[in-house]
């Protein structure tokens, strides 16, 4: 016992007196000078600048000048017992070194001192070394400066978002006022904006930021009343007056075009991809962030969706024209780098929001070919308590309208709103098509047998398939009869990554936006191209691809055609003619166009019916005609290059009740124990005739 103790005190002892040399022989840096602060630098692909941003918007002010109670705003939500304690706070040092030695990220909880030493002498790396080295600043600072001092210092760095540096530059920004006419309402919105800056700074636009922001502005002015600084009867007044909504903020207001969302795609990659660069970072300046924008693609893509919009909308005298939106993206097959987009008219019109990166706007049947890359990779169960059947693109399915589902287990699909209560399943026309190959399907845009495919398959094998092709989880829909056929809501540049996966042979590399990130000259970990990664079989992409070759060969995307090269592509529309898609692609190039309706005022989708004078607006009108316009201008120059034959697949196997070749041969019953058909993958006829179906309202096409 007695070694132990020994050997306690002197681990103890020698702790002591290591951090106590430390404290003894660190010295307080110099401030960051301002000086040294620099714009931001964004290039496009060939190396020439896309657009700056950063310069630093900071006005210092004395402490004097900060009304009382907006201090006390800050104090409150940052740090109660500021004007007592000795400038650190042991316990949230102590969780954040453990937190960051496990390799987790900083944790909140420093005191105002921490941050002042944070912002004013130090960097905003995530070491442990870093925030022992913030340990030790902050407490000779609290011991050598005021707390006057101290605050004044952190009000006059603290990062407030809209590139907004300081209590000074905050107070314009948010309310166009001078600090010193901030209430303590205002003030704790600014305290409560310290907290979330890249968030709150669209409180004064954005539905959703405004409603965490008033949440958070509420707490604040809680806590002033927890230490004493309000009384509640002064707490009820302000939340009677209500919340203290911030101007309408126009960020990069100098952007013009697409030069905003290209900004924003690259700042949202780097900061998704290197943890110390945040808002408040980037705005202090002096990155360089070299894109994967190809200048001359992006203007193309801009000039058609302009082209086709004069073309075909007429907004002065068509009032459904009025609110059209348009996103587009464009994405290198093999390499995934993003080479355009198109996300809106621009900032310098008012439009914020990226259409070409935006979630919500369902994707129709452009997700049908991920349900029948699903399919050939996996099989699909055509019969209860049986393993996995092969599935080829001449695999049949019954076609027709209005039909029952079954899942894999052999039970009809219900569905509520049904006055059978089992779901019937409808397709976009009344015509009896039988029992279609899943070709024929795709060409025509026939629901009924992608549906059923899609419940045969299993949704966790389509579902597991998507993701791979790319599309990230949280925009994926609920398990549904009608997540076959689109119910999910992936961005336009999501969704030209899947094609472009399919273009690629199967082999998927996530979209990116940056190739290359420096600071002060030197360069950035975190930043290589990412690697491709097999998602789907070769001669499975390679018969999706065939497959969707004769959709713009002779089915709903046949507009394509004026393209005048190989293509492959395929339509979409919703249900309601909420949105409609094309998206297609070349060996060398992949695209997806979106058009839908939103006022901006009132942020859901809207009905198409009506749009450009059509009663309805399919996939493969509008946005097709873009996306030809766009291609066209794109590969002008390039070389005509065919698709590879796709590989055969072997025999795949119908649906139970297709007839057999053999007159003599009699259908067998969905669930039976014998009936089970072969088909073999065959080539189209190229430029064979098809039927143009009659077209009824409310289905996915």
């Amino acid at each position: 016992m007695r070694q132990l103790l020994a050997l306690f005190l002197l681990f103890f002892g020698g702790t002591a007196a290591a951090v106590g040399y430390a404290y003894a022989t660190v010295t307080i840096p110099d401030p960051n000078p301002t000086t040294l602060l620099q714009n931001n630098v964004y290039s496009w692909s060939d190396g020439t600048v896309l657009a700056t941003d950063g310069s630093v918007n900071r006005q210092n002010v004395s402490l004097s000048q900060v009304p009382a109670d907006v201090r006390w705003d800050f104090i409150a939500a940052e740090n109660a017992s500021f004007y007592t304690d000795p400038g650190i706070d042991p316990k949230g040092i102590l969780r954040a070194v453990v937190d960051m030695a496990e390799g987790g990220s900083v944790q909140s909880g420093s005191t105002i001192t921490q941050q002042f030493v944070k912002n004013t002498y130090l960097d905003q790396s995530q070491t442990v070394s870093r925030k022992f080295k913030e340990l030790l600043i902050s407490t000779k600072i609290g011991a050598g400066m005021t707390k006057e001092q101290i605050l004044q210092g952190y009000l006059n760095t603290c990062f407030f978002g809209r590139q907004a540096n300081g209590i000074q530059a905050a107070a314009r920004m948010y309310y166009n006022l001078p600090v010193d006419r901030l209430d303590v309402s205002q003030g704790a919105f600014l305290a409560a904006a310290v907290n979330e800056p890249s968030l709150f700074q669209h409180a004064g636009s954005d539905p959703a930021a405004k409603a965490q922001a008033e949440a958070r502005w509420s707490w604040v002015l809680d806590r002033m009343v927890k230490i004493g600084k309000l009384t509640p009867q002064q707490r009820a007044r302000y939340a009677a007056a209500g919340f203290p909504a911030p101007r309408k903020w126009t960020p990069g207001s100098g952007f013009t075009g697409e030069t905003g969302y290209l900004v924003q795609l690259a700042r949202s990659y780097i900061e998704a991809h290197d943890r110390t660069i945040t808002d408040s970072t980037l705005s202090r300046g002096g990155y360089q962030i070299h894109t994967t924008f190809d200048r001359k693609k992006t203007a193309e893509l801009a000039r058609a969706v302009a082209r086709v919009r004069k073309q075909r909308l007429d907004p002065a005298h068509r009032s459904v024209d009025r609110d059209v939106q348009v996103g587009a993206a464009s994405v290198e097959p093999g390499t995934g780098r993003i080479l355009a987009v198109y996300g809106g008219p621009g900032f310098d019109h008012a439009h914020y929001s990226d259409n070409a990166d935006t979630s919500g706007v369902p994707v129709g049947s452009t997700f049908k070919p991920i349900v029948l890359a699903a399919a050939l990779q996996h099989g699909a169960v055509l019969q209860p308590g049986k393993s996995p059947e092969p599935i080829t693109p001449a695999s049949r399915f019954n076609g027709d309208d209005g039909i029952k589902i079954k899942d894999q287990q052999g039970h009809y699909v219900a569905d509520p709103k049904d006055p059978t209560g089992l779901l019937h399943q409808h397709n976009d026309t009344d015509q009896r098509w039988g029992y279609i190959s899943l070709r024929k399907a795709m060409e025509q845009s026939v629901n009924t047998p992608y549906v059923q495919l899609g419940e045969d398959v299993g949704h966790g094998n389509v579902a597991r398939t998507a993701q791979a092709l790319g599309l990230r989880p949280g925009s994926l829909a609920a398990p549904s009869a009608g997540f076959y056929i689109g119910t999910s809501t992936p961005s336009a540049i999501r969704m030209a990554g899947v094609y472009a996966t399919f273009a690629a042979k199967g082999m998927q590399t996530p979209p990116y936006s940056v190739t290359k990130v420096t600071h002060n000259g030197s360069a950035l970990s975190g930043f290589p191209a990412p690697a491709p990664v097999r998602a789907l079989q070769a001669a499975v992409a390679g018969n999706v691809t065939d497959v969707l070759r004769g959709v713009v060969a002779r089915g709903t995307g046949t507009k394509a055609q004026a393209l005048g090269r190989t293509a492959a592509g395929k339509t979409g529309t919703t249900d309601d003619f909420r949105s409609a898609w094309f998206i297609g692609y070349t060996p060398q190039l992949a695209t997806s166009v979106v058009l839908f309706r939103e006022d901006p005022k009132h942020p859901q989708l809207q009905s198409l019916v009506g749009v450009g004078g059509l009663q309805k607006v399919f996939g493969g009108d509008i946005p097709t005609a873009i996306w030809t316009q766009y291609m066209r201008d794109a590969l002008a120059g390039l070389p005509d290059v065919p698709f590879p034959a796709p590989a055969s697949l072997g025999h795949g196997t119908d649906e139970p009740g297709a007839p057999t070749p053999s007159p003599s041969a009699a259908p067998v019953k969905r669930g039976g124990k014998t009936g089970k058909r072969t088909t073999t993958t065959a080539a189209p006829t190229p430029g064979a005739p098809t039927t143009s179906p009659k077209c009824r309202h409310h289905k996915c096409r």
